[in-house]
């Protein structure tokens, strides 16, 4: 595990870091093998256009990454939504297979629940909420797209975050409650993960985003932290299906360990074995399954996660009972294509660590072991 510490501290470093700070958490089994932290969760006051660069704090209010730093998590909080959703299936309130217009009648026939899970839905990755005022507008929005998707009609995967919002909707109308509530009472609460949650949150201890202006953002917000990164869940209210939540290492590695023991943490069950199985099997319900691009040498054999834009992942092998989580606030202080390149030499670090951990050990006198 050396090689993977050594190489996650490495990434706030040189003269183009991939990001100011970050945090990586490795487990197997029940046992976390590695946590790290290195670099700055909080470094700029602001972006200067002009010369492409950040603005320093003084020296003095520069803030260290933490291994309990808290996180803008982004596109992870779909993951969240995506078991709330299975968990009302497996009590009965809610068929995969249904037409998402029963609840929601705005929507053409024949997209389902599942196809929203899998984003095969052909709805449009996003839609502008953020330049509307009122849910009125903004829902005005999503049942136009929802009526006659840009995607098409048919299986093609097309990432958006509009079918984890109305999974939200869904969520809400059948359950008379906010998706916040529904989150905390059967997932966080139930497994103890007590510093993840909906925003806005006190800034202090949690990783700063970017100095969030036009024309590189899609608001004009200043420097965030605290407060959702995604111009839409801002826009939406904070407490959104695809993006809002805030969390830990410590706090996600529960949840790592809780879907790969088949949905039971201790003595808490928030899913059943199957429906956990049915979540990360190809091709996953809100969660991707054997990425590459982001999951290195642990794709291959149904590892399953997912990325966020503001520089988070998650990886599951349940090949190896192992785990990776690696949170960056790659968009202090202003957004930029980083790429996954860091996300993927992690992932590859750690699944060769754990095949030179599960090698057999040699005799006593005889050397090593050769392969056949």
């Amino acid at each position: 595990m050396e090689r993977l510490v050594r190489g996650v501290r490495a990434l706030p470093e040189g003269p183009s870091p991939w990001c100011p700070g970050v945090v990586v958490l490795a487990g197997r089994g029940p046992v976390v093998v590695t946590e790290a932290a290195a670099g700055w969760a909080l470094r700029y006051r602001a972006y200067d256009p002009e010369r492409d660069r950040g603005v320093d704090l003084p020296r003095d209010l520069w803030e260290p990454m933490r291994v309990g730093t808290v996180f803008d998590l982004a596109s992870l909080t779909k993951l969240f939504t995506a078991i709330a959703t299975l968990q009302q299936a497996e009590r009965g309130y809610l068929a995969l297979d249904e037409e998402v217009g029963s609840h929601l009648p705005a929507f053409a026939p024949g997209i389902t629940v599942r196809q929203l899970l899998t984003h095969t839905s052909g709805l449009a990755p996003e839609l502008p909420f953020h330049d509307h005022r009122g849910r009125t507008a903004q829902l005005a929005l999503l049942w136009q797209e929802a009526a006659a998707p840009t995607g098409g009609r048919g299986p093609a995967y097309r990432y958006s975050d509009l079918n984890l919002i109305s999974l939200q909707l869904i969520l809400e109308q059948l359950t008379g409650r906010r998706l916040d509530a529904l989150i905390h009472e059967g997932i966080t609460g139930p497994l103890g993960m007590s510093s993840t949650c909906y925003g806005p949150l006190a800034p202090q201890g949690v990783a700063a985003t970017e100095d969030q202006r036009r024309p590189w953002a899609k608001a004009d917000r200043g420097m965030l932290r605290g407060e959702v990164h995604d111009e839409n869940a801002w826009a939406l209210g904070g407490v959104a299906g695809h993006a809002g939540l805030f969390s830990t290492a410590q706090d996600l590695a529960v949840l790592c360990r809780t879907l790969l023991n088949g949905g039971v943490f201790g003595t808490t069950r928030i899913l059943g074995a199957g429906t956990v199985a049915a979540l990360l099997d190809p091709p996953g319900l809100g969660f991707g399954v054997d990425q590459p691009y982001f999951m290195g040498e642990l794709a291959g054999r149904g590892a399953a996660g997912h990325t966020g834009f503001t520089g988070t992942s998650l990886v599951l092998d349940r090949a190896t009972d192992t785990f990776l989580i690696l949170l960056a606030n790659t968009v202090h202080p202003r957004r930029r294509d980083s790429g996954s390149a860091p996300r993927a030499e992690a992932a590859t670090r750690l699944a060769r660590a754990v095949k030179r951990a599960a090698r057999p050990a040699a005799h006593p006198g005889t050397g090593p072991r050769r392969a056949p």
